[in-house]
C-alpha cells in the first residue's frame, strides 16, 4: 500500500485528448501507487479540455472531467500544474505561458512550441521559479533529455546525432529493404498510420528539426533557431529536396551496393562558440547501429569529453511511448523536481545554425550517366568506392570538402544534369 500523505494531491489538468492524452488520461485514473509524490499524495486528474468531447467520452473519459475551455482550465485556482498535449504553435503556446505565468509547472510533449518559442517559455519559467519539462518531445519514450541535462552535464559535449523521426525512417527503411519508391511507401505509411494526412512536418525534415533543436539546447547551452538549420542535402550544382523528398529508390539501391544506406540524421556539433545543425539524409554502413536502426524505432547518439559516446536506442513515437515520458516528468513534478535543463546555465541568445558541411569526408552519389568523353577521373573521384549497375555508378568519393566534391562530379555529369551528394557518415 501507498504510504499515508500528510500532503494534498497534485491537481492535474491535460489539454488535450488525443491519442498521447487519453494514454495519460487512463494511466492516472488507474490510480497507480508509483504515480505519487515523495510522501504518497497522488496525482488526480481535476480537467482535461479537448475539442471533441463526444469523441473523448468514446474513448473513456468521464465526462464530468471534460472541458473546450482550456484557457478557463489553465485558469482555475483548482488545478496545480497542467499537462500540454495539444500540439501545434496556438493555442499552446499562449496557454503554456500563461500556465507558467500563474506559477503552475507544466508538462509538455510538444517539440515545435519548445523549438521555437523556447527561449521566452524558459524566461518566463525561470522568472517564477517553476518547472517546465518535456522529455516527451524528443525521442518519445528514449530518456535522452534527462540524462543530457543531469548524468551527463560535466562532459562537454561535441555532437549529438540521431535518427529522431519514426516516420521518414520507416518509409527509408522499406525503401531499402523491399526496393520500392518513395511515393509508394509514403502511402502505405499513410495507411498504417505511421505518416499524417500531410505528412510534410516529417518527410521535410521539420519535426527533426524541431528534436534537434531541443537536443541542442541541453547538449549546447543555447537556443538555435530552426530556421538555420540546414534541410536539404547539397547537389553537385545546388541544393536538393528538403528531408528525404529527394531520394529514389535507385540511389537507395547504389547505396547498398556501396555497403551503405541512407538514413535522416539530426546532427549538432560545435566547434569554439559556433554550433552548426542539419538534418539531411546521410549515407551509413549498413552495418552500423545507425544502419540496424529500423521502422519507426529512434536512435540518439551523444559524443562528449571525457565520455566518448553513448547511444540511446528505442521507441520513438506512439501513445504508449510518448505517454510513458509524459508520466515521468508529471511524477519528477510531483517528487519536487525542476525543468527539464535544471543544473544548467540559462540560455544564452538564440543561435544561428552553422554551415554544416565544413571540413572534408567522403560524399556518396549516384551518377546515371556520364558525360561523353570523360575517360579519366578528377582526384576526388580517382580512387573512390565505386560501383555500376544498371542505373548507373554509385560512387564513394575520397575524403574531400564539399567544394571539391562538387568540383569533381560537375566535371564528369552531361550538362544541365546534377546529382544529389550525401554525406557519409562513417
Amino acid at each position: 500500500m501507498p504510504p499515508m500523505s500528510t500532503s494534498p494531491a497534485l491537481r492535474i489538468a491535460v489539454l488535450g485528448a488525443g491519442t498521447v492524452g487519453a494514454a495519460v488520461v487512463a494511466r492516472l485514473l488507474e490510480g497507480s501507487a508509483r504515480l505519487r509524490s515523495t510522501d504518497g499524495a497522488p496525482i488526480q486528474v481535476v480537467g482535461v479540455a479537448c475539442r471533441d468531447l463526444a469523441k473523448a467520452r468514446a474513448a473513456g473519459i468521464p465526462a464530468d472531467l471534460l472541458t473546450d475551455a482550456p484557457a478557463h482550465l489553465v485558469a482555475s485556482p483548482d488545478v496545480d500544474a497542467v499537462v500540454e498535449l495539444l500540439g501545434g504553435d496556438e493555442p499552446a503556446r499562449t496557454l503554456i505561458a500563461a500556465a507558467l505565468g500563474a506559477g503552475k509547472p507544466v508538462v509538455t510533449a510538444n517539440k515545435h512550441v519548445i523549438a521555437h518559442h523556447g527561449p521566452e517559455l524558459e524566461a518566463i519559467a525561470r522568472r517564477n521559479d517553476v518547472a517546465l519539462r518535456f522529455e516527451a518531445a524528443v525521442a518519445g519514450g528514449i530518456p535522452v533529455l534527462g540524462p543530457l541535462a543531469t548524468e551527463l552535464a560535466a562532459n562537454d559535449i561535441t555532437r549529438i546525432r540521431g535518427i529522431v523521426n519514426g516516420t521518414t525512417n520507416y518509409i527509408l527503411s522499406a525503401m531499402a529493404q523491399e526496393g520500392r519508391a518513395y511515393a509508394d511507401v509514403l502511402a502505405d505509411a499513410q495507411a498504417l498510420g505511421y505518416a499524417e494526412a500531410d505528412p510534410t512536418g516529417d518527410v521535410e525534415g521539420d519535426d527533426a528539426v524541431n528534436k534537434l533543436v531541443i537536443l541542442a539546447r541541453l547538449g549546447f547551452d543555447g537556443w538555435l533557431d530552426p530556421a538555420t538549420v540546414q534541410r536539404r542535402p547539397p547537389t553537385a550544382r545546388g541544393h536538393g529536396k528538403p528531408g528525404i523528398t529527394g531520394i529514389t529508390d535507385r540511389e537507395m539501391e547504389g547505396a547498398a551496393a556501396l555497403g551503405l544506406t541512407l538514413k535522416l540524421l539530426a546532427t549538432a556539433s560545435r566547434a569554439g562558440d559556433a554550433v552548426a545543425g542539419a538534418v539531411v539524409p546521410t549515407a551509413v554502413p549498413s552495418d552500423s547501429p545507425f544502419g540496424w536502426t529500423d521502422g519507426v524505432t529512434n536512435r540518439v547518439e551523444i559524443q562528449g569529453i571525457p565520455l566518448g559516446t553513448v547511444g540511446l536506442t528505442g521507441p520513438g513515437a506512439g501513445g504508449a511511448a510518448t505517454s510513458s515520458a509524459v508520466l515521468g516528468d508529471l511524477l519528477s513534478i510531483a517528487h519536487g523536481g525542476a525543468s527539464t535543463w535544471s543544473g544548467l546555465p540559462a540560455a544564452g541568445p538564440t543561435l544561428e545554425a552553422g554551415d554544416p558541411f565544413v571540413g572534408a569526408r567522403h560524399w556518396f552519389a549516384l551518377v546515371p550517366a556520364v558525360r561523353a568523353g570523360v575517360e579519366t577521373l578528377p582526384t576526388a573521384l580517382d580512387a573512390a568506392a565505386s560501383v555500376i549497375f544498371e542505373h548507373g555508378t554509385a560512387l564513394r568519393t575520397e575524403v574531400v570538402t564539399l567544394a571539391e566534391a562538387r568540383a569533381a562530379f560537375v566535371e564528369i555529369i552531361p550538362d544541365g544534369a546534377d546529382v544529389t551528394l550525401y554525406p557519409v557518415d562513417d
